[in-house]
């Protein structure tokens, strides 16, 4: 199926008090910039997450941090607690929000993560297609839950094994938590300021919520699915 760009293109627009405005693009199902250009930190032996599976002889770039160049580089000399007005263009909708650059630089760098390529961040990558910026906890673990379940259905209707007890996206989360913590160590290195990297501690907090919530439920999404649990009409 041919995908038309009001899908494929996700706009920001981030707006500084007294300053130009900075816009970013996010290209989804596209590939990052050429790594010939890439600066020393994308490297993958540079700061390279203990669990990645990828191997620096045979890849030179980091495909979560060649996708993190552009938002580093523009990004740099603003502070995390600055005030910014942000909008988001996707499929043909609008999302405003004020709001401080760490929560906008956190929407952004998860879903450049979702789609960089990294592999312990491919299985988000369905969500980014629906991308739902300033998500709160409960609005990702139901979006998480949901897109998982869903993909597990469609693995089962191609005759795939399904893991419906979400053994592997705990497992995923597990892994998710390392990856932003070693990126974190890459943009210590990259930043100027801290507003990237104050995103990627925002990232990990939520990730280590979901996770928290899939280890040990206690009920987070029981209340919007009142329904489904009433006996049912004699």
């Amino acid at each position: 199926m041919a995908l038309d760009s009001e899908r494929q293109i996700i706009d920001y627009r981030l707006a500084f008090a007294g300053q130009a405005a900075l816009e970013l693009q996010v290209r989804l199902g596209e590939a990052c910039a050429p790594v010939q250009s890439a600066p020393d930190w994308t490297r993958l032996a540079f700061q390279q997450c203990p669990h990645c599976p990828l191997k620096a002889e045979a890849e030179r770039a980091c495909p979560f941090a060649l996708a993190l160049q552009q938002p580093v580089r523009l990004l740099a000399g603003h502070a995390s607690f600055e005030a910014v007005e942000v909008q988001v263009q996707h499929r043909g909708r609008e999302v405003r929000q004020r709001t401080t650059l760490q929560r906008a630089a956190g929407s952004l760098l998860g879903l450049l993560g979702a789609t960089s390529g990294c592999p312990h961040t491919r299985f988000l990558e369905a969500m980014a297609w629906f991308h739902l910026p300033f998500s709160s906890s409960d609005e990702t673990l139901f979006r998480v839950l949901g897109t998982y379940l869903l993909g597990q259905h469609l693995k089962a209707n191609k005759g795939l094994a399904a893991d419906w007890q979400l053994d592997g996206l705990r497992e995923a989360y597990r892994n998710l938590r390392k990856v932003n913590q070693g990126m974190a160590k890459r943009l210590q290195a990259a930043c100027n300021e801290d507003s990237s990297l104050n995103g990627l501690v925002l990232l990990d907090l939520l990730a280590a919520d979901t996770l928290y919530s899939l280890e040990q439920s206690e009920g987070e999404l029981d209340d919007y699915f009142a329904g489904y649990f009433d006996d049912p009409v004699p």
